[in-house]
């Protein structure tokens, strides 16, 4: 059976590189672009790993994973978080709210890939 990642990224690029990327691996992937409706796409499409840009326009990264891990139907999923702004003490930060994984960006593919990989269930 196909794994599902939901792509959570407000940038169009990044968003389209990391869909691109992972159904090139062969994954089935839902994008979406804004934190507004990203739990709501989550509670629907039941991912099996949610990529989770911390910087978006409407809502925190940060606060988005909390409100996961808070939510019965979504806590039990992985999320990896990523961000351009990785400074000091972020990463321990994002990783308290919920996030089981962190990758600062620019993301190179085959981290990416390999993080991907090791945060997915078996």
């Amino acid at each position: 059976m196909t794994q599902r990642i939901l792509v959570i990224e407000d940038n169009d690029l990044n968003r389209k590189l990391f869909c691109d990327v992972l159904r090139a691996q062969g994954f089935e992937v839902e994008p979406v672009a804004d934190g507004g409706s990203a739990l709501d796409t989550a509670r629907a499409v039941s991912p099996d790993l949610i990529i989770m840009d911390i910087q978006l326009p409407d809502v925190s990264g940060i606060d988005l994973i909390k409100q996961a891990k808070q939510d019965a139907a979504l806590a039990d999923i992985p999320v990896l978080a990523v961000t351009a702004y990785a400074g000091k003490g972020d990463e321990e930060r994002i990783r308290r709210a919920g996030a089981a994984g962190y990758l600062s960006k620019p993301v190179s593919i085959v981290p990416f890939m390999n993080t991907v990989k090791q945060l997915l269930p078996q």
